[in-house]
């Protein structure tokens, strides 16, 4: 099933007659059957665009599309769609067999297909011999595991996840992405997934959103956004170590340091302009800039290098074997690898 979002927007009004706009004018297209993940920093709009998706928030401004129906106005109970939020929401007096049948007493199906979907879907989700238990007694990805299977019991058109790991520690959050990847891919269901944690969108999403004050940044394959930002916070916000940034400029074909090295060639325009560099994107070569290292920090296959190119602190990330035994050390930016944004707009160049 594939959702169509043409010019979204939410408005929010308080008391005082203050506006905020939580959403603006988000036009995306998510395939069918594919895991998109919504990604940006706390208060960027992307858990207010899932709640308009599933009908919980009135839209303001634009269209929801599920394939050619236009479900802009309709109810949530009519649209079809499956919600799991970060809290589970599981009824604790109930079983586990009976929170994932409840969904299914609405729609008048017969007690014998009910309990073969329930089966179905425990299966699905690795949790059958966990059915007579209560909520109380599973652990807390069990317990998201069961909120998944409530969804999916009814065969919803759209599955929407909202920060459904948040509540897990990095094991079981490692585990339950995993799953729910799986889960996903079993199913074929259209899945939109919302999360702060870039590591979590970049490891489970076909694609991903990233949003920044109610509008879109970019959209793209994980990979491919990380290694081609459209823009400056796109960069910044993907990564771990973070992006170097750093002014430089690029004089007759040259992209040059503040300190006068000279990083690689370009067809760009000469003039000023920020320069990105991840840490990862750097390599020790002795035809290399010497750096005057301020720390060094072994972790292994990996040894974190920093340093200082006039007033501002850099990192480069190099494999250990490569500074091992080194007094000097000299590093080369990687061919292709230095991003070069304009300083007003924010937007890549290169």
């Amino acid at each position: 099933m594939e959702i169509r979002l043409e010019n979204l927007t939410k408005v929010f009004t308080d008391k005082s007659g203050n506006q905020t706009r939580a959403v603006d004018q988000l036009t995306i297209t998510i395939p069918s059957g594919k895991l998109v993940g919504l990604l940006g920093p706390s208060g960027c709009g992307k858990s207010t665009t899932l709640f308009m998706i599933a009908g919980l928030h009135p839209v303001t401004e634009g269209k929801i599309f599920f394939g050619e129906d236009d479900v802009t106005r309709l109810a949530p109970e009519k649209r079809g769609i499956g919600l799991v939020f970060q809290n589970y929401a599981l009824y604790p007096h109930m079983t586990i067999r009976q929170n994932i049948m409840f969904p299914l007493e609405n729609l008048n199906i017969k007690r014998q297909e009910a309990e073969k979907l329930v089966v179905e879907m425990a299966e699905l989700v690795g949790i059958r011999d966990q059915l007579d238990k209560k909520p109380s007694q599973l652990s807390g990805g069990q317990q998201q595991r069961v909120a998944i299977a409530r969804a999916l019991v009814k065969k919803p058109r759209v599955l929407l996840l909202d920060e459904p790991l948040s509540n897990l520690d990095a094991r079981l959050r490692l585990q339950t992405r995993e799953e729910i990847k799986r889960i996903q891919r079993e199913t074929g269901i259209t899945t939109i997934f919302v999360t702060h944690d870039q590591e979590e969108a970049m490891s489970i999403s076909d694609q991903m959103v990233v949003l920044n004050f109610g509008m879109q940044q970019q959209m793209d394959e994980p990979q491919v956004m990380y290694n081609k930002p459209d823009n400056i916070f796109v960069a910044k916000f993907l990564g771990n170590p973070p992006i170097n940034i750093i002014e430089g400029e690029i004089k007759k074909g040259k992209i040059v340091l503040s300190d006068g090295t000279v990083l690689a060639d370009t067809k760009i325009k000469d003039g000023k302009y920020d320069l990105g560099i991840r840490p990862e994107d750097f390599k020790v070569d002795d035809q290399g800039f010497v750096v005057d290292t301020t720390h060094i920090d072994h972790t292994g296959r990996d040894t974190m290098i920093r340093f200082m190119i006039g007033d501002k602190p850099l990192r480069a990330l190099v494999e250990s074997e490569s500074v091992e035994g080194k007094k000097t050390i000299k590093l080369m930016v990687k061919a292709h690898k230095v991003h070069v944004f304009d300083k007003e707009t924010g937007l890549v160049l290169s």
